[in-house]
């Protein structure tokens, strides 16, 4: 699965994720010997961002993430990210994002989560984090995980 093709505008807000990553922990989120886009895209961990809107869209899923998810890039990128958690888990979901957002950075989450085809699988050992751009303004949140399981009953 290539890039997709992105606007400047969707490449800024893609930027701040391994930028803020970055400021927070003082590590790269992923190794990049060139065009960090490209590196956060191919990563084999699952990372994914949403925005700040009310009930937030996410804007990014790298193609680890969209192979989890079952989803095209267009699809993901229009979805609410309360879908990509389970109805009941949703209240969960709510508390870490809240604790993320009091924090910055949390890197002990662990949850299940839902694909477009109703597969479940459980993420561990990952890390979520507030985005912000280079004035300090929030932009969203993003998640980043290497560990995950299959669920069955999915």
């Amino acid at each position: 699965m290539d890039l997709p093709s992105l606007t400047h505008e969707q490449l800024g807000r893609i930027a701040c994720i391994g930028d803020s990553y970055q400021r927070l922990t003082g590590r790269p989120l992923v190794p990049s010997n060139g065009d960090p886009i490209e590196a956060l895209w191919a990563a084999s961990v699952a990372i994914v961002a949403h925005g700040t809107e009310p009930d937030p869209i996410f804007f990014f899923g790298n193609r680890t993430a969209l192979a989890l998810f079952e989803m095209d890039f267009e699809t993901f990128t229009h979805l609410p990210s309360r879908f990509s958690a389970e109805t009941m888990l949703q209240e969960e979901r709510a508390r870490i994002l809240e604790r993320v957002t009091r924090d910055g950075i949390i890197e002990d989450y662990a949850g299940v989560r839902i694909s477009a085809t109703g597969k479940r699988f459980r993420i561990s050992k990952a890390s979520v984090w507030t985005l912000s751009d280079g004035t300090g303004a929030p932009v969203g949140q993003a998640a980043a995980f290497a560990a995950w399981t299959n669920l069955a009953g999915g």
